[in-house]
């Protein structure tokens, strides 16, 4: 369907994927994705020209619902008619004719079985299961007991994501009906991904029990490592503190961390499986090693069968 010649999606983290860690997974045979985040046209057009000059590969763009320039972004994404749509935090049905016009195929992140029948019924090409293991936005259920339950409900294919950091974690999404796999963290320590370096090491350094999730009173919980930032969100959170001062305590913590490698007021987004991310490696090597483990892993399923 999407010309790649890896079932591997790189995930859309704002700020973070940029056309250079886009253009480089493409390269490597998976799709990657620009994120748009919460930045304006004029920044995401530029991304995705870029892209355009990095690579011949299809490449995708992800587009945040809840940004205030999402209308002026999902307009862009169909004049530059960019190959795949990713989208978050929301319901994309008011532009999905709008894509599907321009050629682009359209995968809404989801986090229950409801909104990805939402999402077939109106016209989304396939779904990215996410589950809460994921860092950034999250729902509330697992990936292991999301995944089958919607690749049961649904006809079109299923891209499974969060908790996805090796062979392992590939030939269990295939095991549970996925067609696909979207990594984020992983992607994190790729040679290629231009966060700061404390952001990187931080990651590198992460165990299993690293992240922790707030935001969850706004409706919109949030997973990442544990530093004074997210504790002092957490303590606040539940306080008598209005939602606009709550939302204003966090304004800009994700740039912090990207840009400025701020490790104290920084919001560092991270998955559950920071623990696996052990070292730096390029975005060929990082696919590469993940298709060839996990032929390993279903290649040895073998023994068990009579």
């Amino acid at each position: 369907m999407l010309g790649i010649s890896f079932p591997v999606f790189q995930g859309g983290m704002a700020w973070i994927a940029d056309a250079q860690l886009a253009s480089a997974v493409s390269e490597a045979g998976g799709l990657g994705i620009i994120a748009a985040g919460n930045a304006d046209g004029e920044y995401v057009r530029k991304e995705i020209r870029k892209a355009k000059e990095m690579t011949d590969k299809a490449f995708g763009l992800n587009i945040m619902l809840l940004s205030p320039f999402a209308d002026e972004v999902a307009q862009i994404a169909a004049d530059e008619k960019v190959k795949v749509i990713t989208t978050g935090a929301g319901n994309p049905a008011k532009y999905i004719r709008l894509w599907k016009e321009a050629g682009i195929k359209v995968f809404p992140v989801v986090p229950s079985v409801a909104f990805a029948k939402l999402a077939e019924r109106n016209g989304a090409d396939g779904v990215i299961a996410e589950g809460g293991e994921s860092g950034g936005h999250i729902g509330e259920m697992s990936t292991m007991a999301l995944v089958p339950q919607v690749c049961d409900a649904v006809s079109i294919p299923v891209i499974a994501a969060g908790g996805i950091a090796d062979g392992r974690g590939v030939a269990a999404a295939f095991a549970l009906g996925a067609e696909a796999v979207q990594l984020g963290t992983r992607f994190l320590s790729a040679t290629e991904c231009n966060i700061h370096e404390n952001y990187k090491a931080k990651v590198l350094k992460a165990g299993d029990t690293a992240t922790m999730v707030t935001g969850r009173r706004l409706g919109h919980p949030v997973r990442s490592i544990r530093n004074q930032f997210a504790r002092e969100y957490s303590k606040i959170e539940y306080t008598e503190i209005s939602d606009k001062e709550l939302e204003e305590f966090a304004a800009g913590r994700l740039r912090m961390a990207v840009q400025d490698g701020d490790e104290k007021q920084g919001c560092f987004l991270s998955g559950q499986i920071a623990g696996l991310v052990t070292k730096e490696e390029s975005c060929r090597e990082i696919i590469e090693d993940l298709i060839r483990d996990a032929e390993g892993v279903l290649g040895g399923l073998g023994q068990w069968v009579k």
